[in-house]
C-alpha cells in the first residue's frame, strides 16, 4: 500500500487559489482578489533563469541527471543500451548530439521520455 505523501491542512481558515487567464487582465484579477482579503504569493522565477545551461547543453544534462537518478554509471549504461561509454560521455559533455532513435533506448533504460534528450 502507497505511504500518504500529502500533509492535509492544518489551518481551515486559508485557502489557495490558482487561475488561468488572459495574460493581460492578471493585474485586474490580482487587486480584485487583493480587495476580498486575499494575498499574492506569487514568486516563480522561469526555469531558464534557474538552469544556466544553453540549448545545446540541456540534453547532456537531462542525461547525467538521469543517470544519477537511476543510480547507473556511464558504463553500466552503455552496456544496457549498447552505447559506448565514450559516446554518452561525450553526449553528457555536450559534445555529440543525441539523436532519436538513442533518445529512445536512453529513455527506455532510465525509466524517462526520450523526449527530454531531444
Amino acid at each position: 500500500m502507497q505511504a500518504l505523501t500529502k500533509k492535509h491542512r492544518t489551518d481551515d481558515t486559508a485557502v489557495e487559489l490558482c487561475f488561468m487567464g488572459p495574460t493581460d487582465k492578471r493585474v485586474e484579477a490580482v487587486d480584485a482578489l487583493k480587495a476580498l482579503g486575499f494575498v499574492d504569493v506569487t514568486d516563480t522565477v522561469p526555469w531558464r533563469d534557474c538552469f544556466p545551461y544553453s540549448d545545446e547543453q540541456l540534453p547532456g544534462v537531462c542525461l547525467a541527471g538521469a543517470r544519477g537518478k537511476e543510480g547507473v554509471t556511464q558504463r553500466e549504461l552503455s552496456k544496457m543500451t549498447g552505447i559506448p561509454q565514450r559516446h554518452i560521455s561525450e553526449m553528457e559533455n555536450g559534445k555529440r548530439p543525441i539523436g532519436k532513435e538513442t533518445a529512445k533506448k536512453l529513455g527506455k533504460v532510465l525509466n524517462i521520455s526520450y523526449k527530454v534528450f531531444l
